[in-house]
Order: C-alpha cells, then sequence, then structure tokens
C-alpha cells in the first residue's frame, strides 16, 4: 500500500465564491444546494436542499451560484504552497490534494511532522485546511476530515479505521441504499463480505468499492515499461501571451493522448501536465484523470496557468506570465484499460468520428458553437432540456422532484426557443383569468394563436408554480394549461403576469 497524504480545504466551492467560512452561506446549482458552510450547517442546511427549504432554515443564509472555474483557479495557490515542500503534488479536485507521503516523512522527521506542517502551510496561504496520512487515497481523504484537523492512520491500520464509517462515504447512493435494505450499514459490514460475491452481485464498481471499504487501494497498479513514452508535447513560436491559445493546443495534445492511450489498450488514471516559459520556468502539476475528456484536460490547464499571471494583469484574464513556449502531457500512472460497452451495430467508432468532427467544429466557432441537449429537472418543458457545450460534463442534479406545478407527461414535441403570444378567451369573448387562489374565471372556448382563432375542444388545468417567491428579482408566478383546438392542434399555455403565451405545441 502507498503511504499518501491528503490535503482538505473544507467546503471549498463555498471558499471559491468569496463568502466567508464564518458566515452563513451556501452554493446552488439549479435551485439545490451543493455546498454549504459550517455555520449554514449549524443551522439545519444541507447539500441537496432545495434554496426555500434551506432559507427557511437559515434566514440570514448568503447564496451564490456555484463556480466550478473558480474553484479551480483558486485551488491552484494551495497547491503551489503544498508543492514548495515537496514537488509531486497530485490535485485530486478543487478542494483536495494529496502527495506520497513515505519520502517527504522522512526527510521532514516522521508522519505526524509532515502533517502538521502541510497543514500550517496551507493556513499560512489563507485557507482551512485539515490533513490526514493513511494508506491508500481514500482513507487518508477522511483522515483528514477526522478529528480537530485530521489524523495519522497508522500504517495497516485502513480497514480498521475505516470500519465505523457509514456507506454514504462511498459517493454511491443506489448502492449505500441497496446495502442499507440488506442489512450492510456501515464500511466494516461490506468490508467483511466475501470478494467473489461481491462481485458476482453488484458488479466492477460494487467490487471496486469493496476494496474501498477494505482499506484497499480501487483497482491494482499495472505499469508499462518505461520505454513506452506516451506524453505529447506541443511548443509554440514565438511563445504564446495569450492563455487561449495555450488551452486549445492543451486539447489537442489531450485528444492524441487519449488516442495513443487507447490504441496500446491503456487507461490514464493520474496525469502531469508541464508548461515551459519563455524565461526558462517550468510550472508542473499532477491531476487525477480518471474519465476526463479532452477539453476537461484542457480547463485544467486554464487552472494551471491562472495562478501565475502577473498581479499587475489579473484582471483581464487573458495574459499569462512570461510568455509559453511549450506545453506536454504526459500518463504518470497507467492501467489496463476495462474497455467499454459498444453499442449495437458496431457505433462505437461512428460515435469516435462524429466527436472528432465536432471537436473541429467547436474549434471553428468557439466552445459554445456546438452543444448538445441534456435532460435535467424543471417544471415546464423549456426548462428540462438545456444545451450543454460538446466535452463539457453534464449536471450532476437530479432530474426528479419534487416539482410543485411540474406538467406530467407525454412530452411536447416542439418547445420554441422564445413563446408565441396567445389569447385565451371564454365563450363571450373576455378573456379568461386564473385569480390568485388558481380558480378560472370561465371555461375556455377560443383560442388565437399569431391572429388565427380556432375553437377550444377540450382543456385541462391550470398547474400553478410560484418560483422563487424569496427573491423579488428572480420570482415568477405563473400557470399552465393543456388545450386542443378543433383544428386537431394540442398546446400547453402558460399565463404569466395576466397574458398567454404558447409554452410548447403537441404532435
Amino acid at each position: 500500500m502507498t503511504r499518501v497524504l491528503a490535503a482538505w480545504c473544507p467546503d471549498w466551492p463555498v471558499t471559491a465564491v468569496g463568502i466567508d467560512a464564518a458566515a452563513p452561506g451556501a452554493v446552488v446549482v439549479r435551485g439545490q444546494v451543493a455546498a454549504c458552510s459550517a455555520a449554514a450547517r449549524a443551522e439545519g442546511v444541507r447539500r441537496g436542499q432545495r434554496i426555500r427549504d434551506a432559507q427557511r432554515r437559515c434566514p440570514e443564509l448568503e447564496v451564490r451560484e456555484r463556480d466550478t472555474d473558480a474553484e479551480g483557479r483558486r485551488f491552484e495557490a494551495v497547491a503551489q504552497a503544498v508543492a514548495e515542500l515537496t514537488p509531486r503534488v497530485e490535485v485530486v479536485r478543487p478542494g483536495l490534494c494529496a502527495i506520497p507521503a513515505r519520502g517527504p516523512a522522512r526527510f521532514y522527521g516522521g508522519e505526524d511532522a509532515l502533517r502538521v506542517l502541510v497543514q500550517d502551510t496551507v493556513v499560512e496561504a489563507g485557507h482551512d485546511c485539515g490533513t490526514g496520512v493513511a494508506d491508500g487515497l481514500f482513507a487518508a481523504e477522511l483522515a483528514a476530515r477526522a478529528g480537530q484537523g485530521g489524523v495519522v492512520v497508522p500504517e495497516g491500520g485502513a480497514a480498521a479505521f475505516l470500519a465505523p464509517y457509514p456507506l454514504s462515504v462511498l459517493d454511491r447512493p443506489e448502492l449505500a441504499d441497496l446495502l442499507r435494505r440488506l442489512g450492510v450499514r456501515t464500511l466494516g459490514d461490506f468490508a467483511a463480505l466475501p470478494s467473489g460475491h461481491v462481485a458476482g452481485r453488484f458488479g466492477t464498481d460494487g467490487a471496486l468499492a469493496h476494496r474501498l471499504a477494505r482499506g484497499e487501494e480501487p483497482r491494482p497498479l499495472a505499469p508499462v515499461r518505461a520505454a513506452a513514452d506516451l506524453s505529447v508535447r506541443g511548443g509554440f513560436d514565438p511563445p504564446a501571451e495569450q492563455a487561449e491559445r495555450v488551452v486549445f493546443a492543451a486539447k489537442r495534445l489531450a485528444a492524441e493522448l487519449h488516442e495513443g492511450l487507447a490504441a496500446g489498450g491503456l487507461a490514464c488514471v493520474r496525469l502531469e501536465v508541464a508548461v515551459g516559459f519563455a524565461d526558462g520556468h517550468v510550472l508542473r502539476r499532477l491531476w487525477r484523470h480518471d474519465g476526463l475528456s479532452a477539453l476537461a484536460v484542457a480547463e485544467r490547464v486554464r487552472w494551471q496557468l491562472s495562478a501565475h499571471r502577473p498581479a499587475e494583469r489579473d484582471g483581464d484574464g487573458e495574459d499569462v506570465w512570461g510568455g509559453v513556449t511549450w506545453v506536454e502531457l504526459a500518463p504518470d500512472q497507467l492501467v489496463p484499460d476495462l474497455g467499454r460497452q459498444e453499442g449495437l451495430w458496431g457505433r462505437t467508432t461512428v460515435t469516435d468520428r462524429v466527436a472528432r468532427a465536432a471537436d473541429r467544429i467547436q474549434a471553428l466557432l468557439g466552445h459554445h458553437g456546438i452543444a448538445r441537449p441534456v435532460l435535467v429537472g424543471g417544471r415546464g418543458p423549456g426548462e428540462r432540456v438545456i444545451r450543454v457545450p460538446v466535452g463539457d460534463l453534464a449536471p450532476a442534479e437530479p432530474r426528479e422532484g419534487p416539482w410543485p406545478g411540474r406538467v406530467s407527461g407525454p412530452a411536447p414535441s416542439v418547445v420554441p426557443a422564445s413563446p408565441a403570444p396567445a389569447e385565451l378567451a371564454d365563450a363571450s369573448g373576455a378573456a379568461v383569468v386564473v385569480s390568485a387562489r388558481c380558480e378560472v374565471s370561465a371555461p375556455p372556448a377560443t383560442l388565437r394563436v399569431r391572429g388565427r382563432p380556432a375553437a377550444v375542444t377540450g382543456w385541462t388545468g391550470p398547474w400553478p408554480a410560484d418560483e422563487r417567491w424569496w427573491d423579488p428579482a428572480a420570482a415568477r408566478r405563473r400557470a399552465r394549461f393543456q388545450v386542443t383546438t378543433d383544428d386537431g392542434a394540442a398546446y400547453l399555455l402558460a399565463v404569466e403576469g395576466g397574458r398567454w403565451h404558447v409554452e410548447a405545441v403537441y404532435d
């Protein structure tokens, strides 16, 4: 087992957006709490809560949208502070970095002395920090969160240290729920199950989680021959003065690296990014690479560069300190590629070709020039589908509710980008009105869309939705109806502020 020291900055998404650690604050993604400060947790705020529920428990809660780019940018200062003590710093994710502990522990006088030194270094850099040492990264991260600032788990004691922890620390909700229904409630209970039975019942991911619960590495390492140099490198002549130029080159190099690894049946779980500057300075950083796309690798290069811009130019967000002369991506830890399930009729090759074509088009049109639809949670049909730039990761928020006021299926076939105005009238010709108590003034009789009238043959509703009532600037109050007309058309109508519009069309 590898002895690992993990440095963990608590509530990093909250810290990255500038919320004071002592104040109740939270960052949200699509209306749900993604992270919150310790003061907010003391008031009952939890991850996954809706904003209104969190603010009901803590009226003074400061709410901001999550900024993943700021998280990566600002954490570079923490990684750089740790790198002053030992050069091989691996950024697992913004808020958590790790170093191999054996060599530095011998140099600084022991693992506990190293743990305290790293913690003090990060605190002096201006960030709260917990540090822990254990066998493997998983146990080391939990050790960093334990006690008052972290602990050192004795060598060989990871399994006993992990045993009392709940299954939720595995970050696999479906597996944890299934295990709880089977009577398995802690990591110790899970670790006691036979490995062969776990793999047969829960599959590859369950077997990996079982190894973590037993204090073992998530998968056995399979180092390749040193002669196989799979690194990729690109140069700039003249030196690149713009970060965008370096990031675009890194994206191309990452695609080449992935192709080379796939050809050799390998997968990279840790990647070293080296950037050379015109003055001879070389900036190196290790990044955890599990499943990163070429665009995600390029984004980490952007974070790495952002911490080294000159102070007098920090506001423009573009200039790179000293000018970049080369960038290199080198796989630092390789394992056999476990493969992937191909689609029917051999569609994997076609998908890869389409992905490469999309990257080329994206290079011409810009990052947001080509996007894919992703289904997310929401009330209206236009809110349930967002456009995610190709290469970006889709939001991880749950699709299902509760979403009060959500329109049930079937889903409409046409959702216009800008809702068309409409007029809904009763038999006397007066406009249909929905009261504050969601009472309809009269049954709809006539619908006029783009000047064309049609008789209403059927209707249902209203479905009221009172959204963000706690925020006057973003508050919305509306009601939706489903209406069919005598010309065979079906519409999803919405009334807001006394005005009707077509939100979607059923075909």
